[in-house]
């Protein structure tokens, strides 16, 4: 038989899985079938996230979603929430490291305690949950898959979430550092999103207009859908990735536009306007020289 995305059976945790991205996630491993527990430092106003993109309209999941609250930067929370969901189902089979962002800041503004609660959200609370998942996966059978979601701001400069930039970085290494440490019992992978339409767009983006304009530097000309994130952690942690580990997979619809690209267009259309206008009036200018040289031959 033929390894599948059916995650029936299998419990997976989604950390900050109850908006934006990570809600995307859990829907998506719900619809596959997975018990998936989801956690944020509040428990959500909204407890069922919308049904994902492999649900219709008010169809029914093969799997569930419930929530616990739980701050991923305190060890003894993320240890005592990993114990609750192997005390309630038996076994923790995913852990996708989702939990995190940032407030746009200049670093020349960013106080050191908002940078330490950047850095701790961003990395040093996924270093927790992978601890303490790995703990667990260890020790069953089947082993287990971990998914940490990275940035592009990892991969690139990052101005005005530089705090932001330098975690995702330091989670890819750590994606890559796990990934030989704790195999082959338990495979260590990361996905890297573009830009991704949530309800927090606004935030980096502006208006529609905003959006829109984003979209169309993106070559696939949209942005992301927090299920296409979820489709790529699917895949990370089933068993169509039983040899991927500590693998980085893009999902950022074919890339950013290098900026160079844009101001080379533009000074190349503007060089052509102006070699255009120089030859009209180099051609007008030649006209009128004509005539004075005739009149001296008469």
């Amino acid at each position: 038989m033929r390894p599948s995305l059916d995650f029936t059976g299998q419990v997976v945790l989604v950390t900050g899985g109850t908006k934006g991205v990570g809600r995307g996630i859990a829907a998506r491993f719900a619809d596959a079938g997975a018990t998936v527990v989801t956690c944020g430092r509040t428990l959500p106003s909204d407890p069922a996230p919308d049904a994902g993109a492999g649900a219709g309209a008010g169809a029914t999941r093969a799997g569930s979603i419930e929530h616990l609250a739980c701050d991923v930067r305190d060890a003894s929370q993320v240890g005592a929430l990993v114990d609750a969901i192997v005390a309630r189902h038996g076994r923790l089979d995913v852990a996708v490291n989702n939990a995190g962002g940032s407030p746009p800041v200049p670093a020349e503004e960013a106080s050191p305690r908002f940078s330490e609660a950047i850095i701790g959200l961003n990395l040093i609370g996924a270093l927790h949950v992978c601890g303490a998942a790995n703990r667990v996966m260890q020790g069953q059978l089947e082993g287990g898959a971990i998914v940490n979601v990275c940035s592009l701001s990892g991969r690139r400069p990052s101005p005005a979430t530089a705090a932001y930039g330098a975690a995702k970085a330091g989670l890819r290494n750590l994606t890559e550092t796990l990934a030989m440490e704790w195999a082959p019992r338990v495979r260590v992978n990361a996905v890297t999103p573009g830009p991704v339409r949530t309800e927090q767009s606004a935030l980096f983006y502006g208006d529609d207009d905003g959006i829109a304009r984003v979209a169309a530097t993106i070559p696939m000309g949209r942005l992301a859908e927090p299920e296409d994130v979820g489709d790529a952690c699917l895949f990370l942690a089933s068993p169509l990735a039983a040899y991927v580990s500590g693998a980085e997979l893009l999902v950022h619809g074919g890339g950013e536009r290098p900026p160079y690209l844009d101001a080379a267009a533009h000074a190349a259309a503007t060089h052509a306007a102006g070699a255009a206008g120089d030859k009209a009036h180099a051609g007008a200018a030649g006209d009128r020289g004509t005539v004075p040289t005739i009149q001296e031959a008469r």
